[in-house]
């Protein structure tokens, strides 16, 4: 009697148990922002990215910008993403050079060590 009673018990908390499963996994593919809110988001990445040129033309560095955006609660993914957008646009306006430099080598002329006064004296 108790053996079918622990039976039930345990088909009760495995179903439960695979229930559980199912909607984590349903959960899982959902998308975590809604296409609705993707031009909001495209914004946001925009005027991180506008923020992060005007401060790099004043002088910061990438790095310390980075940083800021992240300790006054921007998303690490989402300043990234910006960052990239930055560094693309950057390399785009940057100019490219039409000729390769010409590498000069200049060798020194030999200077003859002086010997000391004893080994001249000496003939050594």
């Amino acid at each position: 009697m108790l053996c079918i009673i622990i039976e039930q018990l345990l088909h009760k908390i495995i179903k439960l148990f695979y229930t559980i499963i199912s909607l984590d996994i349903k959960n899982i593919y959902k998308s975590p922002f809604p296409k609705k809110n993707m031009a909001k988001r495209e914004d946001y990445i925009n005027r991180l990215t506008q923020y992060i040129k005007n401060n790099l033309k004043k002088g910061y560095t990438l790095e310390s910008l980075k940083w800021a955006l992240v300790s006054q609660g921007h998303s690490r993914m989402e300043v990234a993403k910006a960052i990239e957008r930055v560094e693309s646009e950057l390399a785009q306006e940057a100019p490219v050079l039409q000729t390769k430099p010409e590498i000069v080598y200049e060798t020194e002329p030999v200077q003859e060590i002086k010997k000391p006064w004893y080994k001249r004296i000496l003939g050594l």
